[in-house]
């Protein structure tokens, strides 16, 4: 029997969405400059926890209403006999490889690309760590006071 999770059947679609992230290999978060993703079919996973830990394989199917993602390589033999397609929560993978295919994944990547830059660049331009400048701002504060 499967677990129903009530709470999760009423979010709006956007918010489940999220809920289906995982986090980037170290090689993508470099080149990415993201911390995690949402993962697509198509992407190529790496399971980090449970029984199937260490296999890799492409995403097959994914399913926002559980969190979970069908992978390519992994599936266990039921008790009468055939082969079911196990189902690994999205939170207990890595994803190796993006899939951009998707123009709209392709514009999401370039804006954190773009948002990530700038904000070295004027950090870089203005010579401060974002201590200093915290400082700076809470002394204006106080003087306006």
């Amino acid at each position: 029997m499967t677990k129903n999770y009530t709470k999760l059947l009423h979010f709006p679609t956007h918010l489940r969405d999220r809920m289906v992230s995982s986090t980037l290999s170290d090689s993508l978060r470099e080149q990415y400059h993201a911390r995690s993703c949402r993962v697509i079919k198509g992407d190529s996973v790496r399971v980090m926890r449970g029984e199937y830990s260490g296999i890799e394989g492409k995403v097959e199917r994914v399913n926002t209403k559980k969190g979970s993602l069908s992978i390519e390589g992994i599936q266990r033999e039921k008790v009468k006999g055939g082969n079911v397609k196990v189902q690994i929560h999205a939170s207990n993978v890595i994803i190796m490889s993006l899939k951009l295919d998707d123009k709209y994944r392709q514009k999401k990547i370039q804006r954190k690309l773009n948002v990530s830059n700038g904000a070295a660049e004027r950090s870089r331009k203005q010579g401060k760590s974002k201590k200093q400048t915290k400082t700076v701002r809470n002394q204006e504060d106080q003087e306006q006071r």
